[in-house]
């Protein structure tokens, strides 16, 4: 039976959080080790300047994204905290007018004014800064940004992600590495979007199409760079 409390259990917008961050970390860990690796193999005849430069950009990158990602998050967590508390204040200054404000804003969304105006009284009554932080600045449970959980997913899809490009240059042949390089992470990429399009509902093809186009531009400018300085390492 369908209920207020199980509604959102077919829909896919309570994953967007920590399914962008994971995405994310995921594609930039494939290809950022990948075009790393791919540049080194350019330049170089061994395998250990490779794997090298692999591992050394998968701890720095992962650990790079889970910063990146907390601070990014912890700033919009900020900013959401600073206007709710311009919003206690207002309505404690002026709530008459942000009640007039809020039927505005139901007026616009398609309620005839009577019922705008009616409604902004009865949500102020229940819970007037509720109302506003959801309707007026548009802050709800399914949009707020988590920190601790962007951060953590961005760093182990990155750490998964970046692994599989590793193990291509841990065992590939170092002849045409570059090559190997390239075709296999064309296929984590195909199946990194497979996923993401499936875990957000979305079209695979888009998702798989957009994500192997830019991997492939990625990865051919970092092998064009490894030629042309040419610095055997």
């Amino acid at each position: 039976m369908l209920t207020i409390d199980n509604y959102l259990d077919s829909h896919y917008i309570h994953r967007s959080n920590w399914l962008r961050a994971a995405v994310l970390g995921a594609n930039d860990g494939i290809i950022s080790i990948s075009s790393l690796a791919i540049g080194i193999a350019a330049a170089s005849n061994s395998r250990e300047p490779i794997v090298l430069a692999a591992v050394a950009g998968l701890v720095a990158g992962a650990l790079s994204m889970a910063a990146g990602e907390y601070v990014s998050v912890s700033s919009q967590t900020d900013i959401e905290h600073a206007d709710i508390e311009r919003e206690k204040k207002e309505l404690a200054e002026m709530p008459e007018e942000e009640m007039q404000i809020l039927a505005q804003i139901y007026e616009q969304r398609g309620l005839k004014k009577e019922t705008a105006l009616q409604v902004a009284k009865e949500l102020t009554e229940a819970d007037a800064l509720a109302a506003h932080v959801r309707d007026e600045l548009g802050i709800n449970e399914i949009s707020q940004a988590n920190p601790l959980q962007a951060a953590f997913a961005s760093g182990a899809a990155f750490t998964v992600g970046g692994v599989l490009p590793m193990l291509v240059a841990l065992f590939a042949p170092v002849k045409g590495m570059e090559y190997w390089l390239y075709g296999f992470t064309i296929v984590f990429l195909i199946v990194l979007g497979s996923i993401a399009a499936k875990t957000g509902g979305s079209g695979i093809f888009k998702s798989i199409l957009r994500i192997t186009i830019w991997g492939t531009i990625a990865m051919v400018l970092s092998a064009v760079v490894g030629h042309l300085f040419g610095v055997k390492v």
